[in-house]
């Protein structure tokens, strides 16, 4: 049920398929004290080898209603169990503009405002109006405006109240074109053969970002155990100008908004001594990007952890920086 494909028994699954049913399923479990793992698309989760002791939700809703008008541009409401590459597709074919570059992501629509994801200088936060949720705490419907979601780096307020929140359906505010929005990433812009800033025809932007994509292993093939990861393992360490300034001169630096610099986790971890393919077990660093944690095939969760602990244990000797872990962790621990 992941993407990593290690991790022991869940004692029971359930997948609602309508917003309501999945909403009371919730809702009767939390009353009831059982354990609840709720669960996408399984791509941004690894799991213990002793599983799950409780219910795991896999959410299965689907829908895309939209309301498009000329001088609005198109709102899109779409459930959070509706596969993200579904919805990307969706939008190059009606015109809709600014998930082009979220092409070749996998999982559903609903753990997106949660990680904030983001790919090659876009991140949902940026196109999302609203996000309705279930609050597990108080079993009432909320939706939250995206001023209210505390949007930042792979981070949101969904991830900093973890399980509190259920999400069941997210807003997207789409501009109406058939070009993208400014590229604004060099390897994206390289890769189109354009000047940062500039716009290119949506779908060669999808096209070449799942090029890109593919390349670094970072979509899934049920034949490659090389894809066979939960994407990037690590995140982009923020650190403070005077950090920053501490690092190797080529060290990459971003600046951010908030006066933080933004350093790349795989350059630490290639300068740490961790390459492509890297291990000597089950479990290795995919040979096409060091930030992916691979299973080559009978990996357990231990072996996937003990090769993120060397990683992180590396980089933190060499560079005083200590990475943080992005999948979610159930039932095991860095």
């Amino acid at each position: 049920m992941t993407t990593l494909r290690v991790g022991g028994p869940a004692r029971r699954v359930v997948a609602p398929s309508t917003e309501a049913e999945l909403v009371q399923c919730v809702r009767e479990l939390d009353a009831a004290g059982e354990p609840v793992l709720v669960l996408g698309g399984g791509s941004n989760v690894l799991v213990g080898d002793g599983g799950f002791a409780g219910t795991v939700v896999r959410v299965a809703t689907r829908g895309i209603s939209e309301d498009v008008a000329s001088c609005s541009g198109a709102v899109l409401e779409v459930a959070a169990g509706e596969p993200w590459e579904r919805l990307v597709d969706h939008a190059l074919e009606h015109e809709y503009v600014g998930l082009e570059t979220l092409a070749g992501i996998p999982g559903l629509v609903g753990g997106t405002p949660i990680q904030n994801v983001g790919a090659y200088g876009t991140e949902v936060g940026q196109l999302i109006s609203t996000v309705r949720t279930l609050d597990r705490t108080t079993g009432a419907i909320r939706t939250f405006f995206a001023v209210e979601c505390r949007f930042g780096y792979r981070s949101s307020r969904f991830k900093d109240e973890p399980g509190r929140y259920l999400v069941l359906s997210v807003t997207f505010q789409l501009r109406l074109g058939s070009l993208s929005a400014p590229i604004r990433y060099p390897e994206l812009a390289r890769a189109l053969g354009v000047e940062l800033g500039a716009r290119a025809p949506a779908r060669e932007v999808a096209a070449a970002v799942l090029g890109l994509r593919r390349g670094k292993g970072m979509v899934v093939d049920d034949a490659d155990p090389d894809t066979w990861s939960a994407g990037s393992f690590f995140t982009n360490p923020l650190l403070d100008p005077a950090d920053a300034a501490a690092l190797p001169a080529d060290a990459p630096r971003f600046a951010q908004p908030d006066g933080r610099v933004k350093t790349s986790a795989a350059w630490l971890i290639e300068h740490a001594g961790f390459g492509r393919g890297f291990g000597d077990g089950a479990a290795r660093i995919s040979t096409k990007h060091v930030l992916a944690l691979t299973n080559t095939g009978e990996a357990r969760a231990a072996d996937l952890l003990d090769l993120a602990r060397r990683v992180r244990a590396g980089v933190q000797q060499t560079f005083g920086i200590t990475l943080v872990c992005e999948p979610v962790l159930v039932g095991c621990a860095l």
